[in-house]
């Protein structure tokens, strides 16, 4: 009679704190990750759903099988549907819900309009901390970020690191960056095929993987930091709300009284 869920077992970190600890990636294990990515969300988008919240920390590797660097997009918790019928029963349609940091222009602007597309932009925005070790625009409020996602032209990526990234790679990664949806693949499939053509400097097989993590090995399974980041991103104590989900109206202020929503595991 007792109520219980079982969530499957993670061992690894995710992406924000990939980075945070180890720093920028090179293009080719950027390039994998984000092919990763891209296949699983091909799935949820084919049966017409909308992610919303793809950012680094939803983004989690481990090892299946003798396969590192493995990913796992997590949290669909902010899941659209992108059927309109029944979109319509929906409470406050036109909230748009995220993390700034990583929201498309038309999520911040018309959540009501948000498709494929703007996972699409999302996960271009996860590129580009990937290889930068910095978000696409930073601000000191909420608003600052969401007008930059608007209106600002990003910088590429070589230009931000100070050297060279594979122009294949970085055009593909503006290019999703764009403004206007119209301009982007038009869902991750498409956005797959993109990144499989792309040349980019270097290799990283399942070797330099599991090399890579034989060396870092120390960090996975008893990493609580990591974990914790996956199941409960609200009990981390965090300098602003502006990498973490939140609420906004259509008049992109935030709800809750400008407080982060909770993360739902």
């Amino acid at each position: 009679g007792v109520f219980y869920y079982a969530m499957e077992y993670l061992d690894g970190m995710n992406l924000e704190v990939l980075v945070q600890r180890y720093g920028p990636m090179s293009e080719a294990r950027a390039l994998c990750i984000l092919c990763q990515v891209c296949a699983s969300l091909a799935e949820a988008h084919a049966k017409g759903m909308v992610h919303r919240d793809i950012k680094p920390a939803n983004i989690f590797l481990t090892n299946r099988g003798g396969l590192y660097d493995f990913v796992k997009v997590l949290d669909f918790g902010l899941v659209k549907n992108d059927n309109a019928e029944e979109s319509a029963h929906l409470t406050n349609p036109n909230a748009l819900t995220g993390t700034p940091l990583y929201a498309s222009p038309e999520a911040i602007c018309h959540p009501e309009q948000v498709d494929a597309r703007a996972d699409v932009y999302a996960v271009a925005a996860v590129g580009y901390y990937l290889l930068t070790g910095s978000p696409v625009f930073t601000g000191r409020s909420v608003t600052e970020i969401c007008m930059k996602h608007t209106t600002a032209t990003p910088d590429p990526p070589s230009t931000r690191i100070g050297r060279r990234i594979s122009p294949d790679f970085e055009n593909l990664i503006l290019q999703c960056l764009s403004k206007s949806p119209e301009d982007r693949p038009r869902n991750a499939s498409a956005l797959y095929g993109c990144l499989d053509a792309c040349h980019v400097e270097g290799t990283w097989t399942t070797r330099d993987a599991a090399e890579w993590w034989g060396v870092y090995d120390d960090h996975i399974g008893t990493s609580q930091e990591g974990l914790a980041v996956t199941a409960a991103p609200s009990l981390l104590k965090r300098q602003s709300n502006v990498d973490t989900t939140v609420a906004f109206d259509g008049d992109t202020k935030e709800t809750n009284g400008g407080q982060p929503e909770k993360d739902v595991p």
